[in-house]
């Protein structure tokens, strides 16, 4: 599962990820207060100490890096979806932000001064300003990309070079328009003493300066700067790794956790944060996350005790032996997540208008092609019916059926265009029209999640029955390929935090940083930036209702059902109480776990 950022705030989460300032803790140690370990199963395999570029894009890595290793001014409260009214919570153990004018907008935000990197290192304005330079695009051109910012730039992209505070702790952003997700924009996520050491400048400081140097030149820059490329270079790469680094400064932590072990494509175990000075004090003495893809396994490692808590891949199956379970509550509900197949725009596939000569037509009808033979309702009956006897095909790719905006949405967006049990012989006669023979699409999906591989077989067998050569690309790195061109059709789920609308622009945009199969409308564009500047929640909803028919007359992919998410948790486990459908899971509050050893 891919996280979504609004900008950075949706997980794909680099905002609201801190600990809840109501906690209980004194704030004078990171020592555990219950103590016990707790180990956790997920399905994924952590692979990056930075989830916010488009290769540590996952969910697992957000787990794993934003909700115990780092604290922030606010994070959503996984609570608050059981209310109907997801909310922020605020940490002013960490810092506070407060508006100085709404008209135009004007915020300012400081970190306490007692708040420090594991290393001791504060975590001050160096770091803020780096969230600020590549959250908000502001040294990337159409000639010159950076930062590998896997959420988009829109709401950052509306201030200029932060006010630095005489503090040292604070900075003041000015925006030139309304944002309509300025609350989840913005996170200091990454040690900024770390990345100027790497990218040999002499600290923090001396990073502020080079960014203060380069903020007037670097937006109509035509050639990269070496110093600034030397810079981004670190970020986008220098933190990914399937092993505990050698060097502590690339998995520093300014949360109540700390990794402590990485066992390559198994394990990672989190230990509590000695120099934590937040309110939010780790209850335990150790956290295991276990890499565990089979849904069944996972079930018999919580039955047999090996672990204490599961967020498996859901089905039917999953469901019915966690049921049958002694001393383990499960949690289920509809996740804020959808699986869809997504076609490359760019790459010199099928589906690229380049193949034919720039022929935008002959791609568009191959990609409708494709798109008529997938058997949406088959998938969903494989998949999700068993779970969910009421569940039904999705029909948009911006809304899910809770919303008010879906059915209306779904009635003019375009979606009937494409049958829910595929239409073979209409695919067909849009080959031949296309005068397109043979065309082979190969298929990206993660080869060790079932979902996935049923979704796979079943449209693979029915575009190969409507002409298509299909080129199986499994793959249990699929999440590092998204971005690679390698693939003409992925296979995936996005999942999101439930607030913010910045989720639109970071995938359909042109220059959005989810957008990793090359799409680009101009009329998306536009509206999307449009989106990302409207306040009124309704204005929003109109926004989008206007984009999701421009993404089907594209052929830019099909949505294929909203996703069922469960958990199960063993009675001996205090703190996680509800089922969270964002993508923090059962880690939105970390920080709460405990564990009865008696």
């Amino acid at each position: 599962m891919v996280a979504l950022f609004a900008t950075g705030a949706l997980v794909l989460g680099a905002c609201a990820n801190t600990p809840d300032g109501d906690g209980d803790g004194d704030g004078d140690t990171g020592a555990a207060a219950g103590g016990g370990t707790l180990t956790v199963a997920e399905t994924n395999q952590f692979f990056s100490f930075n989830p916010n570029t488009s290769n540590g894009n996952t969910d697992i890595n957000s787990k794993i890096v934003t909700y115990p290793t780092r604290a922030w001014f606010n994070y959503v409260d996984g609570s608050s979806f059981a209310a109907g009214n997801p909310s922020l919570a605020k940490d002013e153990s960490f810092g506070t932000y407060e508006v100085e004018s709404e008209d135009p907008l004007v915020v300012t935000y400081t970190v306490n001064e007692d708040i420090v990197w594991s290393d001791g290192e504060p975590v001050d304005a160096d770091d803020l300003i780096l969230a600020w330079a590549i959250q908000s695009g502001h040294f990337n051109s159409e000639d010159v990309t950076y930062f590998d910012y896997a959420g988009d730039t829109g709401t950052l992209g509306l201030t200029q070079f932060p006010e630095i505070g005489e503090d040292g702790r604070s900075v003041t952003l000015s925006y030139s328009e309304p944002a309509a997700d300025w609350e989840v924009a913005y996170a200091a996520d990454m040690p900024a003493h770390v990345i100027a050491k790497n990218a040999g400048l002499e600290d923090g400081q001396a990073l502020i300066e080079l960014f203060e140097s380069l903020s007037e030149s670097a937006a109509t820059a035509t050639e990269p700067d070496p110093q600034l490329q030397a810079v981004a270079d670190f970020w986008n790469t220098g933190f990914d790794s399937t092993i505990l680094p050698s060097d502590p400064e690339l998995y520093l932590s300014s949360g109540p956790y700390i990794v402590s072990d990485v066992v390559e494509n198994q394990s990672v175990t989190l230990v509590p944060n000695e120099a934590y000075a937040g309110d939010l004090v780790a209850q335990l003495d150790e956290i295991v996350m276990r890499t565990i893809p089979d849904a069944t396994a996972a079930v018999q490692a919580l039955n047999n005790g090996e672990v204490d808590v599961i967020s498996p891949q859901s089905s039917a199956d999953t469901l019915t032996a966690l049921n049958a379970l002694d001393g383990v509550v499960v949690h289920q509900d509809d996740q804020l997540a959808y699986d869809h197949i997504d076609l490359t725009f760019n790459n010199g596939g099928p589906f690229d208008p380049a193949t034919y000569g720039g022929d935008a037509e002959t791609a568009l009808k191959v990609r409708q092609a494709f798109l008529k033979t997938i058997p949406r309702q088959k998938i969903l009956d494989a998949i999700i019916t068993p779970q969910k006897d009421d569940a039904a095909v999705l029909n948009s790719q911006l809304f899910v059926p809770a919303q008010a905006s879906y059915e209306d949405t779904v009635a003019n967006n375009g979606s009937a265009d494409y049958p829910l049990d595929g239409d073979i012989a209409a695919a067909q006669a849009l080959l031949a029209e296309a005068g397109v023979t043979s065309p082979t699409v190969r298929i990206l999906y993660n080869i060790n999640n079932p979902n996935r591989v049923n979704a796979y077989t079943l449209i693979a067998a029915a575009a190969t029955e409507a002409g298509f050569v299909i080129d199986d690309q499994g793959d249990a790195a699929w999440g590092s390929r998204l971005s690679d061109g390698s693939y003409d059709a992925a296979i995936f789920g996005w999942i999101n935090s439930g607030i913010g609308v910045a989720g639109v622009p970071q995938i359909f945009s042109s220059t959005g940083g989810g957008n990793y199969n090359g799409y680009s409308n101009s009329e998306v564009d536009t509206l999307a930036s449009t989106l990302v500047r409207t306040l009124d929640t309704d204005e929003q909803a109109a926004i989008q209702e206007q984009i999701d028919p421009l993404l089907f007359a594209d052929a830019y992919g099909l949505p294929l059902f909203q996703s069922v998410g469960v958990d199960a948790v063993g009675d001996h486990v205090g703190g996680i109480d509800e089922y969270n459908p964002n993508q923090a899971g059962v880690w939105w509050n970390v920080w709460e776990w405990t564990v009865d050893a008696s």
